[in-house]
């Protein structure tokens, strides 16, 4: 009898191939929900991070002019506030001068 005619090495072999391709597998999904997971923290952070810059640029134009600015362009060309436009979508409401502006700021999901 050859040794590698054994009965039972065949099934070893194909159980031990088909362990691998299933740990294989399992890294793969686990790789790949990482990478998800971290790709929607990391566009939270940027929305929360355009949110601060334009409440800091409104607080800003506040103190150095003594008024709230009248648009949203008007801080754009002043204080150089620039963000992705096809990404995002800036809802700016001036209520009055001396009075802070709505801001709402809303992902519309382009990239």
């Amino acid at each position: 009898m050859n040794r590698f005619n054994r009965p039972g090495l065949k099934k070893r072999i194909l159980e031990s191939m088909n362990f691998s391709v299933f740990f294989f597998v399992v890294v793969i999904a686990i790789f790949l929900i990482g990478i998800s997971f971290i790709s929607s923290t990391s566009s939270k952070d940027q929305t929360q991070i355009l949110t601060d810059a334009v409440n800091k640029d409104i607080i800003h134009c506040y103190a150095v002019e003594g008024y709230y600015p009248p648009n949203l362009k008007y801080i754009e060309d002043h204080y150089g506030l620039t963000y992705d436009k096809d990404r995002y979508f800036v809802d700016y409401v001036p209520i009055g001068d001396n009075i802070m502006p709505s801001v709402t700021i809303v992902e519309t999901g382009k990239k």
